[in-house]
C-alpha cells in the first residue's frame, strides 16, 4: 500500500493494520504416531491474529489509553507503534521521538554498568551523548539508585531496571510516550512518582498512549479510551464510557 499521510495534527496514524503470529504447540507422542499411522499430519502450529483490520489517529497532545481484557492486542499495537515489530496487512505512520516503557530492561546490556547502559539507552532512544551527559544528573536522582550507578545491571533487582529505563526514557524529551503496564513493578513511592511525570508530559501537552488495567489511574491521565477485544477495535471514544464498558462487562 502507500504511504500515509499525517496531517500537521497527528502523532500516530494506524491503518487497517493486522497482526498474525505463529503458535507452536507441543503434541503428545501418541497423537503424533496415531495420526502418521492414519497418513495425516500432526500439525503442531496455528496461526493467531492478533490485531484484525484496526484503523485509529492519535493526535499532538491527546493522552489515549488501549484497555480490554489480557490477549485483546493491547501490548501487540504499542510495540507496532513503537517500532518493535511490523504489522502484516496495513500500515502505521509516526511523527515525532517515541520513547517509553514496553518492557523492563528493554535496550540494557547486562554486563555494562548503570552508567553505560544510560549512554547506550539514551543513544538508542535518539539523544545525542551531548544531551545525555547534559541529563546524566537528572537521570540518576531520578531513578534513585545512585550508590548502584557502577554497578553492571546484570545484578540489578527487575524494580532496579524500572528505575533507571524510566528515568532514561522521560529525560529523552519524547513526543509521544508508550506505557505499558510497567508501573506495576516497584514500590508505591517510585509508582506515585512515575505518575507525576507521566502527568508532567501530558501537561506538557506531549502524546500519551497507555496500556493498563488499572481503570481508576487511566481515569485520571487520559481523556480518551480505544477498547480492544479479540484483536478487534470495538469502541474509541471518552475514556469515561470506555470504562464502563469494561466495568460493566460488556466484553
Amino acid at each position: 500500500m502507500g504511504a500515509i499521510e499525517l496531517s500537521d495534527q497527528d502523532r500516530i496514524r494506524i491503518d487497517r493494520v493486522t497482526k498474525n503470529f505463529t503458535l507452536r504447540h507441543t503434541r503428545a507422542v501418541k497423537e503424533i504416531v496415531v495420526k502418521g499411522l492414519q497418513g495425516r499430519r500432526a500439525e503442531l502450529s496455528e496461526q493467531f491474529t492478533a490485531l484484525h483490520d484496526v484503523s485509529l489517529t492519535v493526535e499532538e497532545g491527546e493522552a489515549v489509553a488501549l484497555l480490554g481484557r489480557n490477549g485483546s492486542g493491547k501490548s501487540t499495537l504499542l510495540k507496532l507503534i513503537s517500532g518493535v515489530m511490523g504489522a502484516d496487512e496495513g500500515g502505521i505512520a509516526v511523527r515525532g521521538n517515541v520513547a517509553g516503557l514496553i518492557d523492563v530492561g528493554a535496550g540494557f546490556h547486562p554486563d555494562l554498568t548503570g552508567r553505560e547502559n544510560i549512554y547506550l539507552n539514551g543513544a538508542i532512544l535518539g539523544m545525542s551523548e551531548a544531551k545525555i551527559h547534559q541529563e546524566f544528573e537528572r537521570i540518576v536522582a531520578f531513578s534513585e539508585i545512585e550508590e548502584f550507578i557502577d554497578t553492571e545491571v546484570k545484578f540489578y533487582s527487575s524494580g532496579m531496571f524500572l528505575r533507571l529505563a524510566f528515568a532514561v526514557a522521560v529525560h529523552t524529551d519524547p513526543d509521544i510516550f508508550l506505557v505499558d503496564e510497567i508501573l506495576a513493578v516497584g514500590d508505591e513511592p517510585f509508582q506515585q512518582k512515575c505518575l507525576e511525570r507521566i502527568r508532567e508530559l501530558r501537561d506538557e501537552g506531549k502524546c500519551l498512549v497507555i496500556v493498563s488495567h488499572d481503570l481508576d489511574m487511566v481515569s485520571r491521565f487520559t481523556d480518551r479510551g480505544i477498547v480492544l477485544d479479540k484483536g478487534m477495535l470495538i469502541h474509541d471514544g471518552s475514556i469515561r464510557q470506555a470504562v464502563q464498558l469494561l466495568r460493566e462487562g460488556y466484553l
